[in-house]
């Protein structure tokens, strides 16, 4: 999974007046609720004027004499055509009144207004003409990246390392029928398209004899060692997929089960993944997972990720949702980002989804894969003889990932939603010219590069907000509130 590839310089073009020095917890919701709806009467009563100049302002100001006066002055000094004026009393503060302007104005006007207004107004935001958006140019130098979830057919099958063909110190070199279950494996892998059932494996004797002895040595150590949401899900997995210690659980049941619990699915994949690949598939909740069983020489070591990596370390923690949601937001992240950003993310992701630490009831436990796979380094990452620091993005993205022998520090997160959060900050850092969403109904992202986008989302969220806001009301009804 860890490769990188040269990246062409991309320029960000910035727009400094836009949602700059506003506090949105402060400004009235019903208010902004409403400008927004008046916005959209007025650009249909409007048709006579250019719709792609068109811009909203929002502010507050002291209530006194002339005050909006001077404001509006500002407007007018710089020939801006004033459409629609809206004034009302603050809810915020008795001593203020809130104004919305809808205006026919270009992208330099807005930016000099809002320099102007800065000084004597206390809230300000405003909505960029209809016609702003990324420069072409700017998006032609992102490095391309899938859009939807049939995408990933794309770039699911570079893979980077072993797959069918093994390194001269890999356990299985010199086994011919074992190399001949690995192509067998492979080839499953790279004739996989995205929609098709995953084809269900007869596994041998001697392969779901190494299952076991790896099932059996790690179940004697999860319950002192693993977090709580893995012990939460370790029996589903067995309830629901058939996961035993004489038993390897077939794919396609495991990804029907993810999908169900946190809306993960499973893809086969033939072996390691370049970080860009690897983590596009995680913003789509896509996993890409090995099907093939480490070799029988050594039922406690393997080189590379199998299926006993996958299913026994991952797969408990995909099916909660906060984790899930954790995972998929560095996937999102990393979409479009250059090569040394996405390189940054698959580190954090190493030392969090790998090899993490969290504190439970006051002791240290273990949610990641890699040690819940392991059990030397899973015993040794909770024996005290190691070193364990906070988990801080800005710092674990300069650790040096070693995948040959034990990590040389490990990180702790208090929570995962504390892990979230420092990551959901983390990601803000990442240049790129535009910004993403996820749409779980279609499984795709929607770029987001100019106006009319980014209030399509605006606008679906004021009607999550509705819902809401709807369900508060019913309730406080109930409750005689």
């Amino acid at each position: 999974m860890y490769s990188s590839r040269a990246d062409r310089p991309r320029r960000v073009k910035s727009f400094d007046s836009v949602n700059t020095n506003i506090d949105e917890n402060q400004l009235n919701n019903e208010f902004i609720k409403a400008s927004y709806m008046k916005t959209e009467d007025n650009k249909e009563n409007n048709d006579s004027l250019s719709e792609k100049n068109r811009a909203s302002v929002i502010f507050s100001l002291k209530d006194e004499v002339g005050g909006l006066v001077k404001a509006l002055k500002l407007f007018q000094e710089k020939h801006v055509n004033l459409i629609h004026i809206e004034s009302r009393k603050s809810k915020r503060r008795n001593s203020e009144f809130e104004i919305f302007l809808d205006c026919d104005i270009d992208g330099e006007q807005l930016n000099e207004i809002f320099q102007l207004l800065k000084p004597h107004v206390n809230l300000i935001t405003m909505n960029p003409p209809d016609n702003f958006s990324v420069e072409e140019d700017d998006m032609e130098s992102v490095t391309w990246f899938p859009t939807k979830i049939s995408e990933l057919d794309k770039c699911a099958n570079r893979v980077l390392m072993y797959g069918s063909d093994l390194d001269a110190d890999h356990p299985g070199f010199k086994d011919n029928v074992y190399r001949k279950r690995r192509k067998h494996f492979a080839d499953i892998a790279m004739n996989y398209r995205y929609g098709d059932p995953i084809p269900r494996i007869e596994f041998t004797e001697e392969e779901i004899k190494t299952w076991g002895t790896v099932f059996r040595e790690l179940n004697k150590l999860y319950p002192t060692h693993a977090c709580k949401e893995y012990m939460k899900n370790l029996p589903l997995l067995s309830k629901y997929c058939g996961c035993r210690e004489d038993n390897i659980p077939q794919l396609e049941d495991v990804s029907r089960f993810l999908k169900e619990r946190s809306g993960f699915t499973i893809r086969p994949v033939a072996g390691y993944l370049s970080p860009r690949d690897f983590l596009a598939g995680l913003a789509f909740r896509v996993f890409h997972c090995t099907q093939y069983v480490r070799h029988s020489s050594d039922p406690l070591y393997t080189p590379e990720p199998d299926t006993c990596h996958e299913l026994l370390g991952h797969v408990p923690l995909l099916a909660e949702p906060s984790f899930a949601q954790f995972s998929q937001e560095i996937g999102l992240a990393s979409l479009g980002a250059s090569d040394e950003a996405v390189q940054k993310l698959a580190t954090c992701y190493f030392f969090t989804v790998e090899f993490g630490l969290c504190k439970q009831e006051g002791k240290l436990k273990v949610y990641g894969a890699g040690l819940l796979s392991s059990i030397s380094e899973l015993k040794h990452a909770l024996s005290g003889n190691c070193a364990v620091k906070p988990f801080d993005p800005m710092v674990t993205c300069k650790q040096e990932c070693i995948i040959t022998s034990f990590q040389e520090v490990y990180f702790v997160s208090e929570t995962f939603e504390e892990a979230k959060e420092k990551m959901r900050e983390f990601a803000k850092t990442i240049k790129r010219p535009f910004g993403l969403k996820y749409n779980p109904y279609t499984q795709s992202v929607q770029v987001l590069k100019d106006t009319k986008s980014i209030t399509n989302v605006v606008s679906d969220l004021r009607h999550e907000l509705d819902i809401v806001s709807d369900a508060l009301s019913k309730m406080n009804k109930q409750l005689g509130v």
